[in-house]
């Protein structure tokens, strides 16, 4: 196959690591970039090299117009929270593969309207997430699912960042635009890592939040429990100078302890005794380079749009918790 046209739809926040990873990868050529300011576009393109390309990427102020005027085969999605599901729309109308920032949608009605739409177009999509492309994380999982340690039955896990001053005056504190504060931002990859890992319908969910003065949610205490009956509390904090994302799996016979970020790190306990080289299998890769093999046939999607629809669902209900006071069911 020749090499994947690829376009990126929105050049702030994290498309220029996006599109250093994608410059990396001999099978991808960027041909088109989208967004409302061309100004943006035109600092993005020497920020990230990509006017040395030959030819330099289109530029388009319209996502409709890009997915129609430019030759495309996969398109990454990189806006605000709350205009990823138009725009995955239009890429399905426009038959593209899809790599879709986290979080996938702002809704479990979104997510589940995405997944129908896309069921039948035999494209790839993948939220990006960090942790399910590392073997760390495929090692947790293969645990889980055979129950080497026993049964998993509780997790515990936090995320820490300086969230509410790096974000300040940014469309992420802005409800339109983000659909949710630190919960849906950052918190996002710690709650995926946790329900990629589990593999379980979500069944109750109770949950504190506090915005400490901002429009949304920058500390959140979030507990809930799995349709497989295994309980999780998880904390996290935007308004912490000091970074860190872990989650603790405890299962009848050990436990195993593991970097809920980026997956660059695990322990192991068997009974009492800690687990020295533990057999971690697979490779570890970024989600752009999974998008990519996945479209040539060489690898499977590490994440699917069911992931967006399960964290969707966890989301509503933890909103829903905060503003009752009481537990919510996903629906």
């Amino acid at each position: 196959m020749s090499k994947i046209r690829l376009a990126i739809l929105g050049t702030g926040g994290m498309a220029a690591q996006h599109a250093e990873r994608f410059l990396k990868n001999s099978d991808v050529l960027i041909v088109a970039l989208g967004d409302v300011s061309t100004e943006v576009m035109e600092r993005f393109k020497v920020e990230t090299g990509l006017d040395a390309l030959e030819p330099a990427p289109e530029m388009f102020t319209d996502a409709a117009t890009m997915f129609a005027q430019a030759e495309l085969d996969a398109v990454i999605i990189v806006t605000p929270h709350t205009l990823h599901f138009d725009h995955a729309m239009l890429a399905a109308d426009a038959g593209l593969h899809v790599f879709m920032e986290k979080p996938m949608v702002t809704s479990s009605e979104q997510a589940h309207a995405l997944a129908e739409r896309f069921r039948d177009l035999k494209k790839v999509f993948i939220v990006g997430y960090n942790t399910p492309c590392t073997p760390e994380f495929q090692f947790l999982r293969q645990t889980i699912r055979d129950q080497s340690l026993g049964k998993l039955e509780l997790i515990s896990g936090y995320l820490s960042q300086d969230w509410m001053n790096l974000t300040e005056g940014t469309w992420r504190q802005q409800p339109e635009l983000s659909g949710g504060g630190q919960a849906y931002d950052s918190g996002a990859h710690l709650l995926n890592s946790l329900c990629w890992s589990v593999e379980s319908d979500i069944a109750e969910v109770f949950t504190f939040l506090d915005n400490r003065g901002t429009p949304v949610d920058v500390n959140s205490s979030i507990n809930l429990r799995f349709t497989n009956g295994v309980m999780a509390s998880v904390v996290v904090s935007g308004n912490c100078a000091t970074d860190g994302a872990d989650l603790h799996f405890m299962f009848e016979r050990g436990r195993i302890d593991i970097d809920g970020w980026e997956g660059q790190w695990l322990k192991v306990w068997d009974g009492e005794a800690r687990v020295e080289n533990p057999a971690i299998f697979g490779m570890s890769q970024t989600p752009n380079d999974n998008f990519i093999d996945a479209i040539l046939g060489r690898a499977e999607p590490r994440t699917s749009i069911q992931n967006g629809i399960v964290q969707s669902e966890l989301m509503d209900a933890i909103y829903e918790s905060a503003k009752t006071g009481l537990p919510a069911k996903p629906r």
